[in-house]
């Protein structure tokens, strides 16, 4: 389908609005929306937390009357169910906009071509497909959610040049710069949980909060907790948000003793030796969460690599070396051979400070 010159420009334009709910709108997705008449922006919206109104219903209130015969551009298909807030569907057509450019249609079984049906069916002329690319990579988290019942996981790790995160002896403090750990923060905001490991925990007692001057929900903190290890004096249960420690031990009183200091406690299958962690993705997502940043050591998240389960992987490269006997990126312990290597497509590499973040994401494995 052929857009104009306007439709791309309006399109991006909701696609920033959109952006501007990175950090707020859990576990809704990002949407922006501008309505358009005779070349002119006459209103604009972007959802802003769930339960508030829609980026349509923001962008509609400004135009008021002009909306009539206008154009609305959405960066993701209208809703058309009454959830929290109600059908923007309705609201489009009440308004008698005469066409709706739509970026992606909404992977929510409930919505789902359905919203662009309403509209189509009123008579409203719907275009969907402009800025596609760009509107997908606003919401990974519950595109997956909704189309694989698992949420989106990013993996955070910092290293030196020669792939070292930390000492022998576990000393880490700071590999990265200071430009960075503000760039982690604001990979935390966006984040629904983030995970990590009770030896993380054990070894540096980390608040795993958001510490940014924005608006923002802190996400939830949960930590892989396989013999219900985790201190009850640890920073992650008194800090503000709530914390959710997974395990898969039946020990009665470490469970009561953890709750007692305001963790929920999460009883999931055993895997091997540890928790299965395909169906700890699934309990997150029946929780409602779209990405996960999983910000552990070489163990749990070489773990996770292995599995598969990481989908997307950003690393912070610093300026330094810390020679062979530092500690590794990733414990591998499967990979042998060079048929065995994991390959990765790089997606981005950019300074911050003084370092360089590699953003990259796994390759499909070629099958014989």
């Amino acid at each position: 389908m052929a857009f104009s010159v306007l439709d791309y420009q309006y399109m991006a334009r909701a696609l920033q609005l959109a952006e501007l709910g990175m950090f707020t709108t859990d576990p809704n997705p990002r949407v922006g929306c501008v309505i358009s008449r005779e070349a002119q922006i006459v209103g604009e919206g972007w959802h802003q937390r769930a339960g508030g109104p829609h980026a349509e219903i923001h962008a509609l209130r400004l135009a008021g009357s002009k909306a009539q015969g206008a154009t609305a551009y959405v960066s993701l298909e209208p809703c058309c169910h009454y959830g929290r807030t109600p059908p923007c569907t309705d609201a489009l057509i009440n308004a008698k906009v005469a066409r709706v450019v739509v970026a992606m249609q909404d992977p929510n079984p409930k919505v789902a071509g359905h919203g662009l049906q309403q509209l189509r069916n009123a008579g409203i002329a719907v275009e969907v497909g402009c800025l596609e690319e760009q509107a997908r990579a606003l919401n990974p988290g519950f595109i997956k959610r909704m189309q694989a019942g698992r949420p989106w996981v990013r993996n955070k790790m910092a290293m030196s040049l020669d792939g070292r995160t930390a000492m022998a002896d576990g000393d880490s403090k700071w590999i990265s710069s200071e430009a960075a750990r503000l760039d982690v923060q604001r990979l935390r905001a966006r984040s629904s949980a983030i995970l990590t490991g009770v030896g993380t925990i054990l070894t540096d007692d980390p608040s795993l909060t958001v510490r940014l001057d924005s608006e923002l929900i802190q996400p939830l903190r949960v930590v892989m907790d396989t013999y219900l290890s985790t201190p009850p004096k640890a920073r992650v249960l008194s800090e503000p948000g709530q914390t959710l420690i997974v395990t898969c031990s039946e020990d009665p009183d470490a469970c009561e003793l953890l709750q007692s200091a305001s963790a929920r406690v999460l009883t999931l299958p055993r895997k091997g030796n540890n928790v299965d962690l395909e169906a700890l993705l699934e309990k997150l997502a029946e929780l409602e969460v779209n990405e996960v940043l999983l910000e552990a050591g070489a163990t749990l998240s070489g773990a996770m690599l292995q599995a598969g389960l990481i989908d997307e992987l950003v690393i912070y490269m610093a300026p330094l070396l810390l020679g062979d006997t530092a500690r590794a990126l990733y414990r591998l312990p499967l990979l042998h051979t060079m048929a065995d290597r994991i390959e990765l497509q790089i997606t981005d590499v950019r300074a911050v400070g003084v370092d360089w973040r590699i953003s990259a994401r796994l390759k499909p494995r070629q099958t014989a």
